[in-house]
């Protein structure tokens, strides 16, 4: 889907800071919006979603069982 996301769990990453869970989210809704920069009608919008997919993101995280680490 988008290239420059990379996978966040062990064992491909040992530690994931929120900084790396911000700048997945922040690509992820880019990719889907289409837009690298929203417009300010629709910034409120944009910062909302990248806000609630790292939250996701971090929830996935944290709540995932990876086998034999």
């Amino acid at each position: 889907m988008c290239r420059s996301i990379k996978t966040l769990r062990e064992p491909y990453t040992p530690t994931v800071t929120d900084a790396d869970v911000q700048a997945a989210a922040l690509q992820y809704v880019r990719k889907i919006s289409g837009f690298r920069a929203p417009a300010a009608h629709n910034a409120a919008a944009f910062d909302a979603a990248v806000t609630a997919v790292a939250a996701a993101t971090r929830t996935l995280l944290d709540d995932l069982v990876v086998r034999g680490s």
